[in-house]
């Protein structure tokens, strides 16, 4: 990976390169502390070690392992653990993230704020399947092309245990691909495919454990089935600026007690200035849920 332009260190050619192919690797990211006390972290939350009713305490005698087998994804940790929060504001992400959330936009026409709002940690036991081709964009509506992931690999994530496959510059256009149902639950999980596009130029992304791959919202991407003997974890924040409005959860109450027609507040800012800080910002009640494998692992639980 050392020489492979998405993991150039020059802070101008990042932005140029992220702006282009929609997608920057920053390989050991994370120091070997930094990253142990992650993962100790995300054990101690997948074994109901904080106070989330959607996620049931596990037996001592139950092994870390087992309790990480059935899980396919923990959403939003960042509410419930001062460690994951902490790590969606760690200075090597929010410096990338002070550069290359507003890249595609000309100089003066963002203010560098980002703003994280949500986190999710994907387990990935050996056998169990990925996720077919998709865009965070059709989840997370921001529409002014700003969101962006950080992709925090616990693991090292390899081509056996499912790393993560993109498409380079399939971002560029600003469409959002249809989806569909699909009937591969052998290699991914039941969540709907996006179809109508060119794949040839799919590429795999190997990276050490402690390393980032940070990603644009419109950026195709997805990961196979997990053939090997080991997990494939990860820790994935996302972000966006902080001058963009989220059009997400609208039904939810700002801290003040009002509702907003377009911003969703269930925020922190990690790096800049909000404009909408007088709006204040709200943690919403039980935030964080456990999505699970279901016994037969080609399929989740809702």
């Amino acid at each position: 990976m050392r020489d492979d332009p998405a993991t150039l260190q020059r802070p101008d050619d990042q932005a140029d390169f992220y702006a282009e192919h929609g997608y920057l690797i920053v390989e050991d990211l994370l120091s070997g502390a930094e990253l142990a006390e992650l993962e100790a972290d995300l054990v101690k939350l997948a074994r109901g070690g904080y106070d989330a009713p959607g996620i049931k305490p596990v037996s001592a005698e139950t092994g870390d392992a087992e309790t990480l087998e059935r899980i396919l994804c923990i959403h939003m940790p960042h509410f419930v653990s001062p460690v994951v929060r902490r790590f969606t504001a760690h200075p090597g992400i929010t410096e990338a993230l002070g550069r290359i959330v507003g890249a595609h936009l000309r100089p003066g026409h963002w203010n560098g704020g980002v703003k994280c709002m949500q986190s999710m940690f994907f387990a990935k036991p050996p056998g169990k399947p990925g996720q077919a081709w998709h865009q965070d964009e059709c989840f997370i509506p921001t529409r002014d092309r700003s969101l962006c992931a950080a992709w925090i690999a616990i693991d090292d994530a390899t081509l056996d245990n499912g790393c993560l496959r993109v498409i380079p510059g399939s971002h560029l256009a600003g469409t959002l691909y249809p989806s569909r149902e699909h009937s591969k639950t052998e290699e991914f999980d039941p969540a709907p495919e996006s179809h109508g596009f060119d794949e040839r130029n799919e590429i795999a992304v190997e990276m050490r454990a402690g390393s980032v791959l940070f990603f644009n919202g419109y950026l195709l991407h997805r990961s196979r089935k997990n053939s090997s003997g080991r997990y494939r974890r990860a820790l994935v924040n996302h972000y966006m600026s902080t001058q963009s409005q989220l059009h997400w959860c609208l039904d939810e109450e700002l801290a003040d007690g009002s509702s907003h027609g377009s911003d969703n507040r269930s925020v922190h800012v990690v790096c800049g200035e909000d404009p909408y800080a007088s709006l204040g910002y709200k943690i919403p009640a039980n935030p964080v849920y456990l999505r699970e494998y279901e016994e037969h692992g080609d399929a989740a639980s809702s």
